[in-house]
C-alpha cells in the first residue's frame, strides 16, 4: 500500500510540474503576442554605403531634400525619418463598421473613416496597424 501511494504522489508531482512548465510557456507567448503588437511593423532602415558614412547630411530617398545627420523630419509620404530609418507617421485602419469608408487625409497624414453615404458622421476603428 505505501508503494502505491508513492507512485500516485509521483504522478501528481509531474503533473503538477508540467502543469507549471505549460503555463510558463503560455505566458511566454501571450508576452510575445502583446510586445508584437505594440512595435511598429511599418518602418525600414536606410542602408548607407560606407563611402557615405562620415558624411554630415543624408538625403531622403522620397523627397531628394538633404538633412544633417541626427535629424529627424517627416517627408511627403508621411513618413518620420532619420538618417538611419523611416516609419510611417500614421496608422492604417483595417477594421471598421461596413457601412463606412476610409479616405486618407495626405495634408494631415492620417486616414478619416466615415459613414458612406455621410462624411460627417465619424465611424469607430475596431483595428489599426501602424504608429
Amino acid at each position: 500500500m505505501l508503494k502505491g501511494n508513492f507512485n500516485i504522489c509521483v504522478f501528481t508531482w509531474t503533473v503538477s510540474k508540467l502543469v507549471r512548465a505549460t503555463m510558463k510557456y503560455l505566458a511566454l507567448a501571450l508576452l510575445l503576442c502583446v510586445l508584437t503588437s505594440l512595435s511598429n511593423a511599418q518602418c525600414f532602415i536606410n542602408i548607407r554605403e560606407p563611402d557615405t558614412e562620415n558624411q554630415t547630411h543624408c538625403q531622403d530617398g522620397v523627397d531628394l531634400t538633404w538633412h544633417p545627420k541626427e535629424t529627424k523630419w517627416r517627408n511627403s509620404a508621411c513618413q518620420d525619418c532619420t538618417c538611419d530609418q523611416c516609419c510611417y507617421g500614421y496608422t492604417t485602419p483595417l477594421k471598421f463598421p461596413k457601412d463606412c469608408v476610409s479616405v486618407f487625409d495626405p495634408k494631415a497624414c492620417r486616414y478619416v473613416i466615415h459613414k458612406k453615404d455621410d462624411p460627417s458622421v465619424l465611424c469607430p476603428v475596431f483595428l489599426a496597424v501602424g504608429k
